[in-house]
């Protein structure tokens, strides 16, 4: 019955998108559907799983190399409390953009699985399929990146489509005899792309991102059952998820600005409803940057989008570390800014992320824009996109401050949400000046996002954690407590938020300590975080924490009994337990 559910919906947005087509090849691809269960016997997934996570990303070759190499770092990754991974672009790619460029929607990047260049297709399937049954047997999900807007230049479609008007893959891309369609959409790459369209012979072709990533055509219904396949492919390997890139721009309309659009939302619904015949609760993960009223839309009626990125929560919370105020990520958070979404559904939340500590404008103002780029990027080299962004790493934006660090790691992790570790995060990596370097010289663009990845050196880090005077020792000796301590209490990932007002001894609200309590089930926790680098004397605003001897983190509490004050060290946190 459910499965005849997800017919009608998948008739019902061919219906939508492609109104003068025939429906015969959309039976054909459900009776696909119905063989691909049977064959795999797929079951479906803990419903809701996504909101008991500790997402870790990474890049598999910057990690430690390879499959093989990330595979010997599985326990390193449960010890932290990590139980799902996102994988960043791991598919065939000749790499121009990070692995964005997908030039084969089924192959793996042979760097990465440690064969050697003869290796059969089914050899190289094996190695990750081995790595994802090393994941699972340790309770750890794996997601990763899949490009659904735009492929590579080099990838076959593309390289048929532009041989000639007539090829039957033309149509496939969006191609035009001039660069005046879609004049009202915005260009995503400023100071690096000075168009979205790019000659090629005597035509042009369409494209969001760089000019060797053509944009998809979703007019032709061809495309959709195409890559709805790649995700029945990777379905079958074993993964869990999938992290949906670039996903506002996938249908395009002239006179609009292409962003957001409605048949967009119809073809989000198309792939959750293809998941969701196959095995139920498959994560799917909208990278929508775009202001909260828009990316709640990619949940839909819980037919869309499972998670999304909350992206205007990020650099809200460097705003208000800045200005040590609370206003900032409590005004974000508001549900006249964040409108509530479907209660199976889930915002990710992070710090930092393979990209720029992004500031479109999409959803910060000018003012704010101005504020954090000013008071952020210390330097005129992090700059990205004409000040739309700042290429630095965690560590290097909070000056290399153990103490700023934990403060930060403590708001995220304790927010409503999914958090998202960055990897390298956990033990203070910096900014990666030679990986910079040899990037630009590789790709020929400034991309200064390349600050912000580079390898990890295990034998020094080793080294620097025995080292408890090193800033790495430092950081992951709190970041670690932190994610372990967060695991073990389900409220942080499924409970409710109440915002505290704190006073000081006079009785004056101050916007310099952020707290609430977050409360699910049985469970029922205090977060108080001190924003500032002073000590704070405020007024415990529960009785009960007066009993209190430690918090969750094992940290003392301060307090002075006679005036029932807390005493808060600078960029200070509690995390204290209510109701044992």
């Amino acid at each position: 019955m459910e499965n005849l559910d997800k017919e009608k919906t998948l008739n019902k947005c061919w219906d939508e998108l492609y109104p003068d087509y025939s429906k015969d090849i959309l039976n054909d691809f459900i009776d696909e559907l119905k063989i691909f269960k049977i064959k795999y016997d797929t079951k479906p997934q803990e419903a809701e799983w996504y909101k008991d996570a500790v997402v870790y990303s990474l890049y598999v070759d910057l990690f430690n190399k390879d499959f093989p190499g990330l595979e010997r770092r599985l326990d390193y990754l449960k010890s932290l409390g990590v139980n799902c991974l996102w994988l960043l672009p791991i598919l065939d790619s000749p790499m121009r953009d990070s692995g964005f460029d997908i030039r084969h929607y089924d192959r793996i990047r042979k760097d990465l699985l440690g064969l050697d260049e003869n290796a059969s297709d089914e050899e190289q399937q094996e190695v990750f399929r081995h790595f994802l049954n090393e994941a699972h047997k340790r309770k750890i999900r794996i997601i990763f990146d899949i490009a659904i807007n735009h492929t590579s230049e080099e990838h076959e479609w593309f390289q048929q489509s532009r041989k000639s008007p007539d090829n039957p893959y033309r149509d496939y891309y969006i191609w035009n005899k001039d660069d005046k369609k879609y004049k009202e959409t915005r260009l995503l790459f400023k100071g690096m792309c000075p168009s979205n369209w790019q000659k090629d012979g005597n035509y042009y072709f369409f494209h969001r991102f760089f000019e060797f990533q053509p944009d998809l055509n979703y007019h032709n219904p061809k495309v959709l059952l195409s890559m709805s396949r790649n995700l029945l492919f990777w379905l079958s390997q074993g993964v869990d998820g999938f992290r949906a890139d670039a996903i506002p721009y996938l249908w395009k309309e002239e006179g609009t600005d292409c962003e957001n659009l409605p048949k967009t939302h119809t073809i989000v619904k198309f792939y959750r409803a293809v998941l969701d015949y196959v095995r139920p609760n498959t994560l799917l993960l909208a990278e929508a940057c775009q202001p909260p009223k828009e990316v709640v839309k990619y949940f839909g009626n819980d037919d869309e989008c499972n998670a999304g990125y909350n992206f205007p929560l990020m650099p809200q919370i460097f705003k208000a570390l800045g200005k040590q105020k609370r206003e900032p990520i409590i005004e974000t958070l508001n549900p006249d800014t964040t409108p509530d979404i479907p209660k199976s559904c889930q915002w990710f939340i992070f710090l930092r992320c393979h990209d720029e500590l992004s500031l479109e404008s999409v959803y910060v103002s000018e003012k704010d824009r101005e504020y954090i780029y000013s008071y952020y990027c210390r330097d005129p080299r992090w700059d990205f996109r004409l000040g739309e962004g700042i290429s630095a790493r965690l560590s290097d934006l909070l000056e290399y401050n153990q103490y700023k660090i934990g403060l930060a790691y403590s708001i995220m992790l304790t927010l409503p949400g999914t958090p998202v570790v960055y990897y390298g995060d956990e033990f203070g990596k910096t900014n990666d000046e030679e990986y910079y370097k040899q990037m630009k010289k590789e790709t020929g663009k400034n991309d200064t996002r390349y600050f912000v990845r580079g390898k990890i050196n295990w034998a020094k880090l080793n080294t620097d954690l025995r080292n408890k005077k090193t800033l790495s020792s430092k950081v992951f000796n709190i970041i670690n407590k932190q994610l372990n301590t967060r695991r073990k209490y389900k409220c942080f990932g499924r409970g409710s938020i109440e915002w505290l007002d704190i006073k000081n001894n006079d009785d004056n609200i101050i916007s310099e300590v952020l707290a609430y309590i977050r409360s699910y089930s049985k469970e029922k926790i205090c977060l108080i975080h001190n924003l500032t680098n002073k000590v704070q004397i405020i007024k415990s605003p529960l009785p009960s924490l007066l009993e209190k001897k430690q918090d969750l983190l094992k940290q003392p509490i301060l307090f002075d009994k006679n005036s029932e004050s807390l005493i808060l060290p600078p960029f200070s946190y509690y995390w204290i337990l209510l109701n044992n």
